[in-house]
């Protein structure tokens, strides 16, 4: 087996402020964040105030940004899933990636190195509604070129942090 690289490891420990109990709770509002701060408090052997308390600190430094419901996309049709490498003119990415960051079909945007300079994940629901998207793309100003590939099967899909 391959040595594993835990994020914490990668980012360096965490801000003095935040510790172990911090780490339960944000583990907790991640596996279930409708269960109640009791419910909470008991899981990580803390009491309800000091829950609460913690919470509201994470959420005003903006470490919770929000919470959401996990949805299985493909049981609302959305079963093709699409990795799109594009490269784009010098200077432009940023304008570029923020315009395609509005499609509600696409999940993620990221910089990246190598031979593209960004990659777009996206979920549609045909390949109709994916090819309509891929020439959307090639018709903004300043992308130069797209390299579409087509998910066959997902093995793991969380976008969760892992704390």
């Amino acid at each position: 087996m391959r040595n594993r690289i835990s994020f914490r490891t990668l980012l360096g420990p965490m801000p003095a402020d935040r510790d172990k109990l911090d780490s339960k709770i944000m583990r907790e509002l991640q596996r279930d964040a409708r269960q109640s701060f009791r419910d909470i408090a008991r899981r990580c052997g803390s009491s309800v105030a000091t829950v609460l308390n913690r919470v509201r600190r994470l959420e005003a430094e903006g470490v919770i940004r929000g919470y959401a419901a996990i949805l299985d996309a493909e049981k609302l049709g959305y079963d093709v899933v699409a990795v799109i490498e594009l490269t784009v003119s010098s200077g432009k990415m940023l304008e570029v990636q923020r315009e395609i960051a509005k499609d509600q079909n696409v999940i993620a945007v990221y910089d990246a190195t190598g031979e593209t300079d960004s990659i777009v994940i996206a979920r549609f629901r045909g390949r109709r509604e994916l090819s309509a998207f891929i020439k959307d793309v090639l018709r903004m100003p300043h992308v130069q070129r797209t390299n579409t590939h087509l998910v066959l099967n997902v093995v793991k899909e969380d976008f969760r942090a892992h704390i």
